[in-house]
C-alpha cells in the first residue's frame, strides 16, 4: 500500500467518533467523532499553539492511551519520557524529534516514530511547516509521562 493510501487510512481512522455509542455487538463500543472537545495543548508542557484531541484510554487491567495532536509551525512539546515508550503515527505535515544528547531529526505524513522507554526527547512541529501525529502510549503504575522542562529556542532550532 502507498504512504498516501496509508495515511488516508489512518486519517479516517483518527477522525472517527469519539462518544461511546452501544453497537449492534453488546461487546463493541463505537467512539464518535464530537464526543469530546479538542483542547489547546497545556502551556507547562507544549511550547507554541498546539491542540490535543484525545481518542481513548482505556481501564485497567488494559494500559494504552492514544490521542492526535495538532501542532503548528514552530509548536513542540516540552522534553519528556514515557515509562514504557511512545509510538507516533505522522498523519500531516513535518515535524522534528530529538533525544536528550542526540541529533534533531526530521519525520514526514506517513512516517512513524518510536522512542525507547525512558528516553528524555522533544517532538512537534518544523519551525516553518505544522504537522499532525496520533502518539499512543501505554502507562506503568498509572504513569504514561515523565514531564521535564521546555524545550528552549536554541535546542529546537540547532542542527
Amino acid at each position: 500500500m502507498q504512504k498516501t493510501a496509508i495515511t488516508a487510512m489512518l486519517s479516517g481512522f483518527l477522525l472517527m467518533p469519539a462518544t461511546s455509542v452501544q453497537a449492534d455487538d453488546p461487546t463493541v463500543s463505537i467512539l464518535r467523532v464530537g464526543s469530546q472537545p479538542s483542547v489547546p495543548a497545556d502551556a507547562k508542557y507544549f511550547t507554541g499553539v498546539a491542540r490535543v484531541d484525545s481518542r481513548f484510554q482505556r481501564s485497567e487491567p488494559a494500559k494504552i492511551s492514544g490521542g492526535l495532536v495538532t501542532f503548528e509551525p514552530g509548536a513542540r512539546t516540552a522534553w519528556h519520557s514515557h515509562p514504557l515508550g511512545q509510538t507516533l503515527i505522522v498523519t500531516s505535515g513535518v515535524g522534528w524529534v530529538q533525544s536528550w544528547g542526540g541529533a534533531v531529526q526530521e519525520f514526514r505524513e506517513g512516517d512513524v516514530v518510536w522512542i525507547p522507554p525512558e528516553v528524555k526527547h522533544w517532538h512537534g512541529a518544523t519551525a516553518t511547516t505544522g504537522m499532525s501525529h496520533f502518539a499512543v502510549s501505554e502507562s506503568l503504575n498509572g504513569k504514561s509521562v515523565v514531564w521535564m522542562d521546555k524545550v528552549s529556542d536554541e535546542q529546537y532550532l540547532a542542527k
